[in-house]
């Protein structure tokens, strides 16, 4: 007989954001695995996220979505308060009270960066005796940016910083079972809460679906071309940010060499794009990676669009670039959610990461050879080579480990998030 999974995920279809891909590719799966989910969610009218109606038709039609209220931005924003989470924080806990009077359900997972809304779930438990998961994609309490100048750091940091030092324990001392994408995530949070060495955890990476791929493909008339089709086109696309300069300055460093001393006059013809570096509202956000090109002098070969583009516009883009850059956060436990359509591109990739990274191993295992830690004592080496046979078209197509790539597959995991669901529920 099949357990019933509660799922809150804040953003979800058509709201284009990063934390409920997990939850979007798991659906389809969780039945083979034994659980019957339903999700409840906040209404998109309340997100300001980027909207792509196309993910809605990944989602099984059977799955029981139910969505939620949350306080209009445009009023709260004048106090200070923007989060979806704490907006939301009242309508979750009224919606789901009434779910679990009226129907047995065995667990409720919480699959989000909007971590404030976890809080409910120690409210849940002790009212209505219900265990609950929390999967870390992210962080949720961090000392990362403590010693980071102002103008690295998130917006309103101080009070989100002490928010989440309050909250986070709430919901860490009752925990019942943790999903993290970092093994490191895991080793702070026990540090923090010996209780939670007790409890069920499980080390689950960010996955891919490959009828995404499929979809992107056939939809890609519908998009409008970012690239230069009168260039050779370097992209990366994803969020933006001072954390990755170690990462973006040996490239630069590499590209300024070479124009200064004219040893590659092709470079002319040569682009690197930056795509979706920003999480502000479409129009607002503000360049961070194209001040770093204009102190290097390439400005004319870099180009920066703060914009986030649509989930299916970014495979669309990926596939039509002729090679992908990878930069990596300076944050050894960074491991980047966008390592599976990169690969799944088939395209050529130059990666760059904290050399500590957990990504970096996971690119060498699938057969990336050109993932370099930025600490490597030859990295400007492998860099001048990367481009040398880029700009002249002698780079090898990559083969990528098909085995490799299938243990992190959308299927696969769901049977482990489902292995960690049933032994949180068997006692």
């Amino acid at each position: 007989m099949n357990k019933k999974l509660l799922i809150i995920s804040p953003y979800f279809p058509p709201s284009n954001a990063a934390d409920m891909q997990r939850v979007r590719m798991s659906l389809p799966y969780f039945l083979q695995f034994g659980w019957e989910a339903e999700v409840v969610t906040v209404d998109e009218r309340y997100s300001d996220s980027s909207k792509d109606e196309l993910l809605l038709q990944s989602l099984p039609t059977t799955i029981k979505v139910h969505k939620v209220n949350a306080l209009d931005k445009k009023w709260t924003s004048k106090f200070g308060l923007g989060s979806l989470a704490l907006r939301s924080l009242w309508f979750y806990k009224q919606k789901i009270n009434r779910l679990l009077k009226t129907g047995k359900f065995d667990l409720i997972y919480f699959s989000t960066t909007q971590f404030p809304v976890c809080i409910l779930g120690t409210y849940w438990k002790k009212k209505f005796g219900v265990p609950f998961v929390i999967d870390f994609q992210d962080p949720w309490h961090s000392n990362y940016y403590m010693d980071k100048p102002k103008s690295q750091r998130p917006p309103k940091y101080w009070f989100s910083y002490r928010l989440n030092k309050y909250l986070e324990p709430i919901a860490m001392r009752h925990v019942d079972g943790l999903i993290s994408v970092s093994a490191a995530y895991l080793t702070d949070l026990s540090e923090r809460y010996p209780t939670v060495r007790k409890v069920p955890a499980a080390v689950i990476p960010f996955g891919f679906d490959e009828n995404d791929v499929a979809v992107a493909r056939a939809n890609q008339e519908d998009y409008p071309d970012l690239l230069s089709a009168e260039s050779k086109n370097l992209v990366y696309v994803g969020r933006g940010g001072e954390d990755m300069y170690r990462a973006i300055i040996p490239l630069f460093e590499c590209l300024q060499s070479s124009l200064l001393s004219r040893q590659d006059n092709s470079l002319s013809a040569f682009r690197i794009y930056f795509i979706g570096t920003s999480y502000a509202p479409a129009g607002q956000g503000k360049p961070s990676i194209q001040p770093l090109a204009l102190a290097y002098g390439l400005q004319n070969h870099v180009v920066e669009i703060s914009d986030r583009i649509s989930f299916y516009h970014t495979l669309s883009t990926l596939q039509q670039a002729d090679a992908l850059f990878l930069p990596g956060s300076d944050d050894p436990k960074y491991t980047a959610s966008k390592l599976y359509p990169y690969l799944l591109s088939g395209k050529p990739i130059l990666a760059i990461f904290n050399s500590d990274s957990p990504a970096l191993k996971t690119l060498h295992h699938c057969g990336a050879e050109h993932a370099y830690g930025y600490q490597s004592a030859r990295l400007g080496a492998h860099i001048h080579d990367f481009i040398k046979q880029f700009i002249a078209g002698t780079l090898p197509k990559p083969v990528y480990k098909e085995k490799s790539l299938d243990a992190f597959s959308a299927v696969n995991m769901t049977r482990l998030q489902s292995e960690l669901f049933h032994q949180i529920t068997s006692g």
